[in-house]
């Protein structure tokens, strides 16, 4: 029998599946689903320090400061009995969640202010979640701004909060670094337990009929999972972190090249949004097969066969690749005059 047992920040996972932070993970239903379909853990979705704020600060704008016309009766007005904030209902989802499944429940947290990861992941922990995901979505667009700077915010908040929190701590990394290999070494000594590869950055449009500029939103696509698979690969055995694959992973040849560059853990959203739960399952059942068919016997064994640990440059591999593929290409006739 095929052991497909991984690790993941520390955690054992009966499979390398785990989908990543989405709305399925507000409904227990869909969570139960999930689990049901073979997912090893789920991580939730992402709690936004910005909405907290909108929310405190509407708050105190119809409840605390409103006019009562005497200054002492403003103090007795209280917030409704029956009100929940967006946090309270965070981390009681954490609770139903584990309450509700056997599986890791890994919280997402999305801050801004160093203050605010570091007292929110506090409140995520004492909920009961099994491992953090910092959701470090910052671009970077300030001139003034070097790379270095950009970098300082992610290690200052890891440090900020592993020195109040005791949970595994998983970095989501955009693909933006001038030195990922280096950016990575410094989070692991700075206390990370793992990243994830990649945040995708939703990209604005133009609208040419309104001139204003749009937010869309496009799920990803298997085409999507090509820059992860490149990192994974350059990662694997270089760093004693786990590793994480995320973004376009749609199928079961998808997940297998993931692992096969390294990754411990292959995260699943767009799909399971598309087709729903059952997706994860298919693509569970791909995996086993592609791997009985090969006479792979456990997950371990596969895991990081395709990396790059045994090439002594990674970069001279990538630019040698460069140069095949361009020489390889041949251009249709009809384009040749």
């Amino acid at each position: 029998m095929i052991d497909l047992g991984t690790s993941y920040l520390g955690l054992s996972l009966k499979n390398p599946l785990a989908p990543s932070a989405s709305p399925l993970s507000r409904s227990l239903d869909d969570a139960r689903r999930l689990e049901d379909a073979g997912a090893a853990a789920l991580v939730m979705y992402s709690l936004f320090e910005e909405e907290l704020r909108t929310e405190d600060a509407m708050l105190e704008r119809f409840l605390v400061e409103q006019s009562l016309g005497h200054a002492e009766a403003t103090g007795f007005m209280p917030a409704p009995l029956n009100y929940r904030s967006s946090l309270d209902q965070y981390l009681e989802q954490i609770q139903a969640l584990k309450g509700a499944l056997g599986i890791p429940v890994i919280a997402s947290l999305n801050g801004v202010s160093l203050s605010g990861w570091v007292e929110l992941g506090t409140e995520l922990q004492q909920a009961g979640a099994d491992a953090l995901e910092l959701n470090v979505y910052y671009v970077a667009g300030n001139a003034g701004e070097s790379g270095a700077e950009v970098e300082a915010r992610y290690l200052d908040l890891l440090r900020a909060l592993r020195a109040r929190v005791s949970l595994p701590i998983a970095m989501k990394l955009a693909p933006h670094f001038s030195s990922l290999p280096h950016f990575v070494r410094r989070l692991e000594d700075a206390g990370a337990q793992g990243v994830a590869l990649f945040n995708r950055f939703y990209q604005p449009d133009i609208d040419l009929e309104s001139l204003a500029v749009v937010d869309r939103l496009k799920l990803s696509t298997s085409a999507d999972s090509l820059p992860a698979m490149r990192w994974l690969a350059i990662l694997h055995g270089r760093t004693r972190l786990s590793l994480a694959a995320t973004g376009g992973v749609h199928t079961a040849e998808d997940a297998l090249k993931m692992l096969l560059a390294g990754a411990d853990v292959v995260h699943m959203a767009s799909a399971l949004l598309q087709h729903g739960a059952g997706r994860l399952a298919e693509v569970l059942q791909g995996i086993e097969a592609w791997m009985e068919a090969r006479e792979y016997a456990s997950v371990s064994q596969l895991k990081g066969s395709l990396s790059q640990r045994h090439q002594h440059d990674p970069s001279v591999f990538a630019r040698e690749s460069y140069i095949r593929v361009l020489d390889s290409f041949t251009p249709p006739g009809s384009t040749r005059r």
